[in-house]
């Protein structure tokens, strides 16, 4: 992997990881996602505000989700930039895919 994309690779690995669980009930989990990466500092504050609606699962997200966002402020602009292209082009991937049913958009 190449040095330019291993820091948002990292990034990505997490919000797989942790991102379930985080986001679970939102209506669009990309909205969250954008919104917390959106500016050039993460927002600590709405991401404090995801980790409260789910008390069970603080305990493993919130310590991940702080490392992201230290992580996250180190990136370069064209890095953050670059981040938040993949969250949209996520987006498009799984509106396609639900357009196509079920058995198209599993695990995307």
């Amino acid at each position: 992997m190449s040095p330019t994309l291993e820091p948002i690779h990292r990034l990505a690995q997490g919000v797989r990881k942790h991102g379930p669980a985080l986001l679970a009930g939102m209506p669009d989990p990309h909205d969250e996602l954008m919104s917390l990466v959106w500016g050039p500092r993460f927002d600590r504050e709405h991401a404090l505000g995801l980790v409260a609606r789910q008390p069970a699962a603080a305990a493993q997200t919130l310590p991940a989700l702080l490392a992201a966002a230290d992580h996250f402020d180190t990136l370069h602009s064209g890095a953050q930039g670059r981040l938040r292209k993949l969250i949209v082009r996520h987006r498009a991937l799984r509106v396609v895919d639900s357009a196509r049913g079920p058995a198209h958009g599993a695990d995307a």
